[in-house]
């Protein structure tokens, strides 16, 4: 028997989705294709005057267990899964008197929808994961040469148009696709309820991972132009494109990086950020002068970079910064005449966040690499006070320990190896990304000069350890008065006699951020 010629005569519905399935078993009904169903499916064909039968005209058994238990019965699965090519099967059906199923439409119980409202409970969710959907979509998945598996409500129009042209018949190669669907659909409906589990037990890494994200849109490219590039998750129910062109790959990644800095502060804050290292961070309750403040760190690089507010941006700030050509601006509101301004420039992109909701977003880092992939927990905290030790002659004041709190927020988001300068309320030098922490510093210290900073009685950060005290002397030399790093060198001690040596102040945090 010839798949590609195998007629579509029985059809078993059963979907939790209704959307379109009144019209599309009209039309199977049309074509003379018997259709049995379950449940709200079955009472909602009969109560539109669609002939329909009951699955327990199939199975000649009734559903139990508040609808648990109704497809689950050999008298369907045998109907699903039967080769009608194979001689022994089919003997084994007529033996049995269970009818081939050519057309299988199901869609699954909420679960996803179930979990994205606030308010579920656990039994909720217990509730809505689908057993006998996934099963019977698996079957005819696998026996996609006889049993047609659709799952997929935006298919009904194309199905009905290749039944209609092909003599009631889908092509085999069709049926692959379907099967293909199905199979990538129920993998992704597992993975959301496996996951769901992890978080309700506490488990952050299994032995197994899965990662359900659906595609949200195609990129016009990657990192570079010659790079196929999507964009998959949750992301644009964090921020929302207000004006502007659409989103390119290296923008998102900027976003990203630009919120995670920001997270770090409660105080009005703006940074300045370009390709991930922020070029300028500043605090202060009016915007302008923060963002004179970033601006002034590096007066070059914030060209063609993003900025990011914690605040709500006005009209006065608008004009402020309106003739800097800026890709990106980032802040959870703006006024009316802000936007205003802001829209003049029309790819200039606007993006509007809820910082609480990002908050509580938890997120794993995950990275591609040859054969496999890395898999972390965020590097969400910033600090563990109770091991933060000061273990020079001189502690820092009270506006010191401000200041060195300040670099060390940061710091934490500059690519390493990151060295940064700041006084209390804004950077002064930043030096990042460089294959020596002494390089990182010097350059932060040139930048400096070049911008016109003082760094006298600034204080510094450093992401890492200084593994000789080379590194604090070079800091020291260019106006630190106090430091703030983790310690942990095999030359902790030498270093702290040159912070000794020099009258400076040091905090071991105990703890490190690099960022590669």
């Amino acid at each position: 028997m010839n798949t590609n010629y195998h007629k579509i005569k029985s059809a078993l519905i059963s979907v939790s989705n209704k959307n379109g399935i009144v019209e599309f078993c009209s039309s199977l009904s049309k074509l003379g294709i018997i259709i049995y169903s379950t449940g709200g499916t079955y009472n909602l064909l009969k109560d539109n005057k669609i002939p329909v039968k009951s699955v327990s005209e199939l199975t000649n058994f009734p559903e139990i267990l508040d609808g648990r238990v109704k497809t689950l019965h050999p008298a369907i699965h045998g109907g699903l899964l039967a080769d009608l090519g194979n001689a022994e099967h089919l003997k084994q059906i007529n033996d049995l008197k269970i009818n081939s199923i050519d057309l299988l439409v199901v869609n699954l119980y909420p679960f996803e929808e179930t979990l994205k409202k606030q308010n579920s409970t656990h039994s909720d969710l217990i509730e809505n994961i689908d057993i006998g959907g996934p099963t019977m979509l698996r079957a005819a998945a696998k026996n996609y040469k006889w049993t047609a598996p659709i799952i997929n409500p935006d298919r009904y129009s194309e199905i009905i148009e290749i039944l209609n042209n092909n003599d009631c018949t889908i092509p085999i190669e069709y049926r692959a696709l379907l099967a293909g669907e199905v199979f990538q659909f129920t993998s992704y409906y597992d993975s959301l309820i496996s996951n769901y589990f992890n978080t309700y037990n506490n488990i952050e890494q299994n032995s197994k991972f899965t990662i359900p994200l659906n595609k949200e849109y195609d990129l016009r490219y990657g990192e570079n132009p010659h790079q196929k590039a999507s964009l998959y998750g949750d992301f644009s129910l964090l921020f929302e494109k207000i004006h502007g062109k659409e989103l390119s790959y290296n923008n998102i990644i900027d976003i990203n990086a630009a919120t995670q800095l920001i997270l770090e502060f409660d105080k009005s804050t703006l940074a300045i950020i370009k390709h991930t290292n922020p070029c300028g961070v500043a605090s202060d309750d009016d915007l302008i002068k923060a963002w004179d403040k970033a601006f002034a760190t590096d007066t070059v690089s914030p060209f063609g970079g993003i900025v990011i507010a914690n605040r709500k941006i006005n009209a006065d700030f608008a004009k402020h910064i309106h003739d800097i050509f800026l890709e990106l601006i980032i802040a959870p509101d703006y006024t009316p005449e802000a936007l205003e301004i802001l829209k003049k420039k029309k790819d200039r992109r606007l993006i509007k966040i809820d910082i609480n909701k990002l908050k509580n977003v938890i997120k794993t880092d995950i990275r591609s690499v040859a054969g496999g992939f890395l898999i972390q927990s965020s590097d969400s905290k910033l600090l563990d006070e109770s091991n933060m030790k000061v273990l020079t002659n001189k502690k820092p004041n009270d506006d010191e320990l401000e200041a060195l709190l300040f670099a060390w927020k940061v710091c934490k988001h500059v690519k390493s190896n990151a060295i940064v300068y700041t006084n209390k309320d804004r950077t002064l030098a930043i030096g990042a990304g460089q294959m020596s922490r002494v390089d990182s510093s010097r350059i932060a210290v040139e930048k400096a000069k070049l911008m016109g900073l003082d760094l006298k009685n600034s204080v510094v950060a450093s992401d890492a350890f200084f593994p000789f005290a080379d590194g604090l002397i070079q800091a020291v030399e260019a106006g630190a008065c106090a430091v703030i790093q983790p310690g942990g060198s095999m030359r902790d001690e030498e270093v702290i006699k040159a912070a000794n040596d020099y009258n400076i102040s040091m905090i071991f945090t105990n703890m490190r951020h690099f960022r590669h």
